[in-house]
């Protein structure tokens, strides 16, 4: 072999393995995300959390039949500039209610535990975002704490019964005649894995997009003792939030708080005519929609992402 050919010039040495393992974690690293418990309201509240703790908080309110797990694609990419906090709702994910607490499940209740929850991690002001439940739940807060919410973005969070879509009619019959027979067929037919599937996948191009563990873990939640029980009561209560619309907007009329709606337009449940009614008493609202489905989160978190960091910087 000549002597050019056994050569190898400096520029091609391959670098060592710590040098370029400093250099990957360099340019790779993204926020970690942890896993903790508080006892808040009787109630030992799963959450999940990353980013500097003295930045500015954004606190994640997922949805039915939802949990935390439906944000972990979103927190790391928040994390870099935000205190990022999203926990299980009562009933949901790995929350944990105790028996003797005698918990009501109601969204009066889940609104009292999610408050108490932010009052024991000392969290006093904060960016809300709120989907599908976690709409009735934040602006609840928001209406009885209207100084700690600096900003709120919904993804497709309702908050008019013009976003009522015909996906709800099964639970308005419920709502006007609560018999058994109508919390029966709600629970055969939404409180199932297939019902689960289709709530993820319906209005998707292409529903094998969809990450399988996020409904097979719902589902698999659902399946837990006593829970489809309290879904049911649950559902039965949202009638609750339909009663308070005008209460929240009445706070958006008077706190005018920055908001936007970032909605998945082929949503059966709360449909575009939600998103765009925050206009009516916000007219500075964003409202930008996405061709995808109710969790639009499952198929467009980089949009989404993208789309709070945009808005959040623009609103502190």
């Amino acid at each position: 072999m000549s002597k050019a050919a056994s050569t190898v010039k400096p520029s091609t040495r391959p670098k060592s393995t710590k040098a370029f393992e400093r250099v990957a974690a360099s340019q790779f690293t993204m926020p970690r995300t942890s896993i903790h418990t508080v006892e808040a309201d009787g109630v030992r509240v799963f959450y999940r959390a990353a980013g500097d703790t003295t930045a500015p908080v954004v606190l994640l309110l997922h949805g039915f039949p939802a949990s935390s797990f439906m944000f972990r694609e979103l927190i790391p990419r928040l994390a870099d500039h935000y205190r990022v906090i999203a926990p299980d709702l009562p009933g949901f994910g790995f929350t944990e209610v105790p028996a003797e607490r005698k918990y009501e499940y109601s969204f009066d209740g889940l609104a009292s535990t999610v408050d108490a929850f932010t009052k024991t991690l000392k969290i006093d002001r904060y960016a809300i975002y709120v989907f599908d439940y976690g709409a009735p739940i934040g602006l609840r807060l928001a209406m009885a704490h209207p100084e700690r919410v600096t900003a709120i973005i919904s993804q497709n969070g309702n908050a008019y019964e013009e976003g009522l879509g015909d996906a709800w009619d099964p639970i308005r019959k419920y709502w006007a005649s609560p018999t058994a027979e109508n919390r029966e067929v709600i629970r055969q037919n939404i409180l199932t894995l297939e019902g689960t599937r289709w709530q993820y996948t319906h209005g998707v191009s292409d529903p094998a997009s969809v990450p399988p563990e996020s409904y097979t873990l719902d589902a698999a939640l659902l399946e837990r003792p006593g829970n489809k029980d309290i879904q049911l009561d649950l559902f039965l209560d949202y009638a609750s939030n339909v009663k308070l619309y005008p209460n929240f907007q009445e706070y958006f009329r008077k706190s005018k708080p920055p908001l936007l709606a970032i909605w998945g337009k082929n949503d059966p449940f709360f449909v575009p005519a939600g998103a765009e009614a925050f206009r009516n008493d916000l007219p500075n609202a964003k409202v930008q929609f996405l061709d995808t489905g109710h969790f639009a989160i499952e198929t467009h978190v980089i949009e989404i992402a993208a789309a709070m960091k945009d808005f959040l910087g623009n609103s502190h």
